[in-house]
């Protein structure tokens, strides 16, 4: 991968190892823990395991060791990069200036095309370190000398599943999207295979070469898991493994952006087995828990990460009692909310008449003098509703409202700090990703049949036969995937995957401020338009002996 990572992996292997398990530390002082001793049995493997776990989620020093030239607090990784998805591509909207954490930034075009930026440089090292350690457990398993048991083989499918997703995370932020580009030809990403030290890598390989490892990495984790011991259910920490619905999962995404329309669909249905798609009341609890019936995948946070102001929750959820939501309530699109049924219960987790409370709000509407809601007539209404919100979900009075703000994320303690759970798959997903290939295969009977009980779970009048052509059915899968996978992350490279730019002024506006958003404001297409590619950290051009200045994207 890069030079620096042999002086990184095996610091954080023994930092991995030891944080997770009291047992293990009583074996060995931490700095006498080798390589070959967690590697020795299956029990020390998932250590390793737990470890990487733990990484989705913990603050950036903990993961990435080195010092400020790379670790960062202000970079939890999951809890920063699944909303980064729906921040850069203008899904989620911000109502004022709030740039702690570089948010700003990343909603302005400016985080991710600097090279020497925190985003490109952590996320490009936390996902190499994935690999690393995944490395280490697949390659030791390949040597053929411990006994190839069910909890063997469980352990090695997490890691190749694991490979897999970080591997999948790094070509599709740093490389041309599938679709758009040239796979066979455009450069990629390196591929890292060693686990012993200096850990250089081969150059860039093609955006082909790096989604065949992809494909081949998932073929494997889904053979193993098929002679696994199951997954653990029961608690929310659970859900932190990958499984076979992970890695079934995980293949329908790969296949989506590649256009294997046939492997996506089938995919997708395997991915989502056993997990039902959650009702009105799950719907509408906050999702701050993998505890909900069809969250697939995710991080179950444990609060002695004191990720509280650096998580998800602090970037993404309005009843958060941190700076980056009191001063910027995130709120949706209007032009997405416009297209919402009355009969969708979706609809209820947008507040499109909350008052703009905010003297400060960037589209200069803010406070009582500014009004333009009819239903406000005094301003003791105005008021009134304000402080109604604040009782009715939670926030505290210091919190700002704003029209068409969302309260589908919620921390369990509405006006605190705690951080709650990130999700990473959900069965909903799945129905989309199903609906969207057959779609794409003009299989429009079988799109309408996938679509179908999401759909009438949502929408009491729902009827999908009133989108019967490609092109329609195409254009309800885009609201649908707007809507019901808002704030989770997926918006990026959706665009990037349909090729559709980010224009906040078309259609009658988004209601974002141009003077807020700037270069974030618009953005054309990603066909044409190299920003849609993240930089390369110079760090790794500075350090990698085999990429060099003309490896850095455009």
């Amino acid at each position: 991968m890069l030079s620096n990572t042999k002086y990184l992996f095996l610091i954080l292997f023994v930092l991995m190892i030891t944080a997770c398990e009291k047992e293990f530390l009583e074996t060995k002082p931490t700095d006498a823990i080798s390589a070959a001793d967690a590697l020795a049995t299956e029990a020390n493997m998932s250590l390793i395991i737990n470890g990487m776990h733990r990484t989705m989620y913990s603050q950036s020093q903990t993961v990435l060791p080195g010092g400020s030239t790379i670790a960062n607090t202000a970079r939890a990784n999951e809890h920063f990069w699944v909303p980064m998805g729906d921040n850069l591509a203008g899904g989620v909207l911000h109502s004022a200036r709030a740039n702690n954490l570089g948010w700003q930034n990343v909603t302005q075009w400016i985080e991710h095309t600097l090279e020497t930026s925190q985003t490109t440089r952590i996320l490009w090292y936390h996902r190499y370190n994935i690999i690393a350690n995944a490395n280490t457990i697949i390659n030791k398993v390949a040597e053929g000398t411990l006994p190839e048991t069910p909890r063997l083989r469980e352990i090695v499918g997490q890691a190749y599943a694991y490979r897999a997703y970080a591997y999948m995370s790094l070509v599709q932020h740093y490389a041309k999207g599938y679709l758009i580009g040239n796979p066979s030809s455009d450069p990629g990403v390196p591929i890292l295979s060693s686990t012993e030290s200096p850990f250089n890598s081969a150059p860039r390989s093609t955006v082909q070469e790096v989604y065949n490892q992809i494909a081949s990495d998932l073929d494997a984790a889904i053979s193993n898991f098929e002679n696994a011991s199951p997954r653990p259910t029961g608690s929310a920490f659970d859900k932190s493994h990958l499984n076979i619905n992970v890695a079934y999962g995980l293949k329908a995404r790969m296949a989506l952006a590649t256009g294997d329309w046939a492997t996506a669909a089938d995919a997708a249905v395997k991915a989502r087995e056993g997990f039902p798609i959650m009702g009105e009341d799950d719907w509408k609890s906050g999702f701050n828990t993998t505890l909900l019936p069809e969250v697939i995948w995710g991080s179950n946070v444990i609060t002695t990460e004191t990720t509280f102001f650096r998580s998800y929750f602090y970037l993404m959820c309005n009843t958060f009692n941190g700076s980056q939501n009191r001063n910027n309530p995130k709120f949706m699109d209007r032009r997405l909310y416009d297209q919402i049924p009355d009969t969708d219960y979706r609809k209820d987790m947008f507040l499109k008449d909350a008052p703009n409370s905010n003297s400060s709000a960037s589209n200069g509407e803010g406070g009582w003098a500014n009004n333009t809601n009819p239903l406000y007539t005094t301003e003791e209404e105005f008021e009134a509703e304000i402080d109604r919100l604040a009782g009715a979900w939670g926030w505290t009075s210091r919190h700002n409202t704003h029209p068409y703000m969302h309260v589908k994320m919620r921390q369990k303690v509405p006006g605190g700090i705690e951080p709650d759970d990130i999700i990473y798959m959900r069965t909903s997903e799945m129905h989309l990703i199903e609906a969207e290939a057959k779609t794409m295969m003009n299989d429009i009977a079988g799109a309408q049949e996938a679509l179908r009980p999401l759909g009438e779970e949502r929408d009491s009048a729902y009827d999908v036969t009133a989108f019967s052509t490609q092109e329609t059915m195409m254009d309800h899968i885009k609201f649908q995937r707007g809507l019901e996978l808002w704030g989770e992350g997926f918006l990026f490279q959706d665009k990037i995957r349909w090729d559709d730019p980010i224009d906040h002024a078309a259609d009658g506006g988004s209601g974002a401020s141009e003077v807020l958003y700037q270069s974030g404001f618009y953005q054309d297409r990603p066909s044409v338009n190299t920003d849609w590619v993240f930089k390369i950290p110079q760090a790794e051009i500075d350090a990698n002996p085999n990429l060099g200045p003309e490896d850095q994207n455009p």
